[in-house]
């Protein structure tokens, strides 16, 4: 006993819609080769001197950082200058740079701000034996000027020749960081400047000495305007100790902005991911600053970055805020694979319904032209019968093993039952010869 043959619905499925697939699938191949490159897993960082601000800021976004699985690098530096530098070369990818150092050279066409961080005061501090009132003050005295490469030291540089100070009527010593802050505690100098955040263990240790004084702007408004990129900011009363009532006055400093900045060629997911670090690390605000004041699109010393202002105007991207970074970014590569899905998917979807049934019933349908032309022979009485009886049997036979899915069935019955009166009205014909 023969065994029932049935239906291979898959067979038909693969024969009819595996064009359509491959189809899709070349597509997809095609548009794979305008996804953007995944994001590097790791990248580097300038920041500055270890006992600087920008050391332990770095250290904050690392960690930030390390949560997504991507290493961030923390190189130390001399300062902006050596950052900016570092930056042009490609050594590293990203680095805090202080405000008012960028020299506007055609190499630093290439890099980009992400944002201002915070204030960064200009502290000059100054043994408490000397009166210093004003920049004038300090002609002739010993001061420290921050380090070759540092952002300190060409905006001391700056302010002090506004004052008419300079290496011909004055000792500037290249001093900066710890080595600057010991040498005016050891009374080896007279005064020092630096570029830092509150946050500077350097500041705070001269902010608590009782042998150091910290110089108060009464001219800071005539700075700010004459620089743009410099503002004026207040050292509250007591801040620094309550206790001690430290400082004594509210003092006014000068400030730039310490910026965070990239290549213009750093992936585009890595930007946000720097941009939400930072949020994190200085949207609370500090002395200066108000909560939520920065990161900030202003105060800066290069163009903003377009995922930059992206980022400020609606936030980070909808994917990174619910997804893992490394989901957030696959997904937000691959949706121009998209593109091939809707120009290829949809109007197939809406193609081949009819082309499958057409392939279906021409399965069935190509045995009328036989039977119907029989007909005709049989009905002009041109028919060899036995050649009809032949080839009517063939028929028959053959549209018994016609392979169709079931909801077919209905089409290929039709056809047999009109076979088999094709067949009666042939065993009359051949009854009555």
């Amino acid at each position: 006993m023969s065994k029932e043959r049935k239906p291979n619905n898959n067979k038909h499925s693969i024969s009819i819609f595996g064009p359509a697939i491959v189809l899709v699938l070349i597509g997809f191949i095609l548009t794979y080769q305008f996804v953007q490159p995944a994001p590097p897993n790791q990248i580097r960082i300038a920041s500055g001197q270890k006992e600087g601000a920008y050391y332990l800021f770095a250290q904050r976004y690392q960690k930030r950082l390390q949560q997504e699985k991507i290493q961030l690098d923390v190189v130390n530096t001399a300062g902006s200058i050596e950052n900016i530098q570092r930056l042009i070369s490609g050594d590293v990818q990203a680095a805090l740079v202080q405000g008012g150092t960028a020299s506007g050279s055609d190499a630093e066409l290439t890099l980009r701000s992400l944002g201002s961080l915070y204030f960064e005061p200009i502290w000059v501090f100054h043994r408490k034996t000397l009166t210093v009132t004003h920049l004038t003050d300090l002609l002739a005295k010993r001061i420290a000027i921050g380090a070759e490469g540092s952002g300190t030291r060409p905006l001391a540089l700056l302010l002090l020749a506004e004052n008419d100070i300079n290496l011909s009527n004055t000792p500037l010593m290249e001093l900066g960081g710890r080595a600057a802050a010991d040498a005016l505690l050891n009374g080896e100098i007279e005064a020092a400047f630096f570029v830092a955040s509150p946050m500077s263990p350097v500041v705070r240790a001269l902010l608590d000495s009782d042998q150091i004084q910290l110089m108060n702007f009464e001219r800071a408004d005539a700075y700010t305007r004459t620089h743009r990129f410099l503002s004026s900011v207040t050292l509250p009363e007591g801040v620094i100790s309550m206790r001690r009532n430290l400082p004594a006055q509210k003092t006014t400093l000068l400030a730039a902005s310490a910026n965070l900045v990239v290549r213009e060629d750093l992936h585009p997911a890595l930007m946000d991911l720097l941009l939400q670090a930072a949020q994190e690390v200085h949207n609370r605000g500090g002395w200066f600053e108000h909560k939520g004041e920065f990161p900030a699109p202003d105060y800066l010393i290069y163009p903003l970055n377009s995922e930059a202002e992206r980022f400020y105007k609606y936030g980070p991207p909808l994917l990174q805020r619910y997804l893992p970074f490394w989901a957030a970014t696959l997904i937000d590569r691959l949706k121009v694979m998209l593109l091939p899905f809707l120009a290829l998917m949809i109007p197939l979807i809406k193609i081949m319904p009819p082309i499958y049934r057409w392939r279906m019933r021409s399965r069935i349908y190509r045995w009328y032209k036989q039977v119907l032309e029989i007909d005709r022979r049989l009905f002009l009485a041109e028919a060899d019968l036995g050649q009809a009886q032949t080839e009517l049997a063939k028929i028959e036979y053959e549209a018994s093993h016609i392979d169709i899915p079931l909801s077919y069935a209905e089409e290929l019955y039709d056809l047999r039952l009109h076979i088999s009166l094709i067949q009666q009205k042939l065993d009359r014909l051949q009854q009555n010869a």
